[in-house]
């Protein structure tokens, strides 16, 4: 089941765990927020993956501190899914912390998340698709959509001046929230496959019940 794209709150760990079980599926990718869930969905689209008919729901959480009520509802102690998810790197203290907490590491206490099956973004996932693509390609996206007047523009304000290119896309794409889950899904579209941020690739490997 995909959920249905939006910058409305994502719903709650009940009504998602009473969803995905009306829908029999039997893997969850829990990110924080919508455009995590459009480019996963873009990047499976570009893999072949049918996240339907694996049974693969992408289930945005609203933040990082709601992953561990996720967790309760979706995992072990409750709907008994298998779990990957993505967070940002300056999360991942926090994340493990979580996840120990609630018991999805088992016995074997894991040093990091990527053996839980967490896998982070380096800072977070618009920086990894902007340096795999490079500036350039992601300016011409932008043009492409008819915001390049508007991020020139946007360089030109005080606050982003002497800031390097990629900070500026960083920030210009996160502004608002639809520009944000849109261009979520166009950077991945648009990435050459051999360049996808290896977090994209090994959370939709896990998910699928493959190594990371």
């Amino acid at each position: 089941m995909e959920a249905a794209v939006g910058p409305l709150p994502p719903p709650g760990a009940d009504a998602v765990r009473d969803d995905l079980r009306a829908a029999g599926m039997a893997a969850a990718i829990l990110v924080e927020g919508w455009s995590d869930q459009a480019a996963l969905q873009a990047l499976a689209r570009r893999r072949g993956i049918d996240l339907a008919a694996e049974r693969i729901a992408i289930v945005p959480t609203g933040g990082v501190t709601n992953i561990a009520h996720f967790v309760r509802a979706l995992g072990p102690g409750g709907l008994g899914l298998r779990l990957a998810g993505l967070c940002d790197r300056g999360e991942a203290a926090y994340l493990l912390r979580a996840l120990q907490r609630r018991g999805l590491d088992g016995d074997n206490a894991p040093a990091d998340l990527a053996a839980i099956g967490f896998f982070v973004c380096d800072v977070d996932l618009e920086d990894e698709l902007i340096r795999a693509l490079g500036v350039a390609a992601v300016e011409r996206v932008i043009e492409a959509e008819g915001e390049h007047a508007g991020f020139r523009s946007f360089q030109a304000q005080p606050a982003q001046r002497g800031r390097d290119a990629a900070s500026q896309l960083r920030r210009f794409i996160g502004t608002r929230a639809g520009r944000k889950i849109r261009y979520g899904a166009r950077l991945v579209e648009t990435l050459d496959l051999d360049r996808v941020p290896r977090p994209l690739d090994a959370v939709l490997a896990r998910a699928r019940g493959q190594p990371g």
